[in-house]
């Protein structure tokens, strides 16, 4: 079956498939008029609330401070005076989704770890915690020792070897060297 609409024509399938197609309209902010998708003017305030305008009209009268309920143009005048079906209208608005708290295990502690831990008294966690900083402590400290002992123990050998090696040689104090150099002339 074939359907002509004006210069347009479609298959009855292809038909459907359009009739079908739902289009995600939002509604402006100021006028309460429907904005389908790529039109509209998107305003983010320095608060980072966005507000959506469906022409520059709606948003120059928004930045001027006008109120949408005292222009008859707009969706707040209509509903004030009780002209429009407002129920219609409320069905249509956006509908947020509560997010569902879920429990997951993170890399390098499963789920019953972490539940043990948020199930554990506040006491024996501080404790469990100091016990760990103090042990890290000591930790550090003593690598610290190695360290001091390992340089004194270095810094020992290298005077011993100065000592014996300057009475050997016995060469006068090293400085620059006085001369001509005898190089290519």
């Amino acid at each position: 079956m074939m359907l002509a609409l004006g210069w347009f024509t479609f298959c009855s399938s292809s038909f459907a498939a359009v009739a079908a197609m739902v289009l995600k309209t939002e509604l402006c902010r100021f006028s309460g008029a429907k904005i389908y998708p790529g039109k509209g003017i998107r305003f983010i305030r320095s608060d980072s609330q966005v507000f959506l305008f469906a022409n520059s009209k709606c948003k120059r009268y928004f930045h001027n401070r006008l109120k949408p309920s005292k222009l008859t143009w707009t969706a707040m005048y209509t509903k004030q005076r009780k002209n429009v079906d407002i129920a219609a209208e409320a069905i249509k608005k956006k509908r947020r989704t509560t997010k569902k708290p879920y429990s997951r295990s993170i890399v390098g502690a499963t789920l019953e770890v972490i539940q043990k831990r948020r199930t554990e008294k506040p006491e024996v966690r501080d404790a469990a915690r100091e016990a760990a900083l103090r042990e890290l402590k000591e930790r550090i400290k003593k690598t610290k020792d190695e360290k001091k002992a390992k340089k004194a123990e270095v810094m020992a050998k290298q005077q011993k070897t100065q000592g014996k090696g300057s009475m050997n040689k016995g060469a006068g104090p090293k400085g620059p060297k006085l001369g001509g150099g005898g190089g290519k002339r």
